[in-house]
């Protein structure tokens, strides 16, 4: 095989050849340091959004973190809502006509008493056991003795039916009387 060898035509041609790229060479390296500049500052850029984007991400992680709690508090919360809702639903089933009927019968004003009321029960339970409870335990004691007053007040009664003149004394006190709502015959 056989190396071909240049010739002095062939230097002179690669040199003439090689002026031309030598100036191109030259009028290209003011081109690369624009492109230089150009490239620093797009690193410059870069760098900076790649910061901001680094934040975001640390920011974003924050949140996915407490939306995981948030999800987690929730998923508990459901759980014990659906344990609570799942014993109670036999019971609200069933009372569920009566609350209905309710409902529809149900005035605001009367709520409004039931309120009222409610609001009331520590002083009625107050007073019931204080004032109302004691004088029920001694009323089986006072039964004896109202029925002795009333067989005594009947006795009265026919004692004084018996004197002479006390008959038209009790007339005209009975017409007198006659229309009072509250008589009643003791006999």
């Amino acid at each position: 095989m056989r190396l071909p060898v240049p010739g002095p035509r062939d230097v002179i041609s690669a040199l003439e050849r090689g002026g031309e790229q030598v100036e191109a060479l030259v009028g290209a390296v003011p081109r690369a340091l624009v492109l230089l500049g150009d490239a620093e500052r797009l690193m410059v850029r870069a760098s900076s959004a790649i910061d901001r984007v680094r934040e975001v991400t640390e920011a974003a992680n924050v949140v996915v973190v407490r939306a995981s709690g948030v999800v987690d508090d929730a998923d508990a919360a459901i759980g014990r809502v659906t344990t609570l809702t799942d014993s109670l639903e036999p019971s609200l089933t069933r009372l569920q006509p009566t609350l209905e009927t309710l409902a529809d019968t149900t005035h605001p004003d009367e709520v409004a008493a039931l309120v009222r009321l409610v609001d009331h029960l520590p002083e009625l339970t107050s007073r019931v056991e204080d004032d109302v409870l004691p004088v029920l335990a001694t009323l089986g004691s006072v039964a004896p003795d109202v029925h002795d007053l009333l067989t005594v007040a009947r006795e009265l009664n026919d004692i004084l039916a018996k004197i002479p003149g006390l008959g038209r004394i009790r007339s005209r006190v009975e017409e007198e009387e006659g229309d009072d709502a509250t008589e009643a015959d003791v006999r």
